[in-house]
Order: structure tokens, then C-alpha cells, then sequence
């Protein structure tokens, strides 16, 4: 995983790595591994996973065939304009 610092400020390319850890689940994957699962955890727990995929599968086609309504978008909150450029 690589992020770039550009001018220096390292405060934000630490948001954004902190941002592609938590969409890839490393976070997840570490609170997870940091105690031992037994055997039969582990089973109920991949077992519970691949039931929720296949449950998303099945209502990501249902909206692409139109049997159920698409969700709605999030709304966004609206950004505060940047500062404009100071010319030396």
C-alpha cells in the first residue's frame, strides 16, 4: 500500500492511508487476529461471511433486474471552497 505526501503534509496522506486501510479491512483483519479463534468460531464466522455475501449478491442482482427498488444515494455534505492561490 502506498500513499503520497505532497508538500509535506503528512497529516493528510496519514488520513488517507488510515482511509485505504479501513476500504481494504486491515483493521478488521488485526482486532481479528489479535486474540485465538477456536476451530469452531472460526466455522460459525465464515460460515455467518459467506452467508452476508451471498445475501449482497442476491440483492445487488435483484436491483439490477429491477425486482427491487435501487437504494437511495447518500447525500454528501458540501465541501467548504478552497482557498485560492496566494501569489508572491
Amino acid at each position: 500500500m502506498q500513499v503520497l505526501v505532497r508538500d509535506n503534509n503528512v497529516d493528510q496522506a496519514l488520513r488517507v492511508l488510515k482511509k485505504k486501510m479501513q476500504r481494504e479491512g486491515v483493521f478488521r483483519e488485526m482486532k481479528r487476529r489479535s486474540a485465538y479463534e477456536k476451530p469452531s468460531e472460526r466455522r460459525v464466522r465464515e460460515k455467518a461471511d459467506a452467508i452476508r455475501r451471498a445475501r449482497k449478491l442476491a440483492r445487488k442482482q435483484a436491483q439490477r433486474e429491477g425486482l427491487l427498488p435501487a437504494p437511495k444515494p447518500k447525500p454528501r455534505p458540501a465541501r467548504p471552497p478552497r482557498p485560492a492561490a496566494v501569489a508572491s
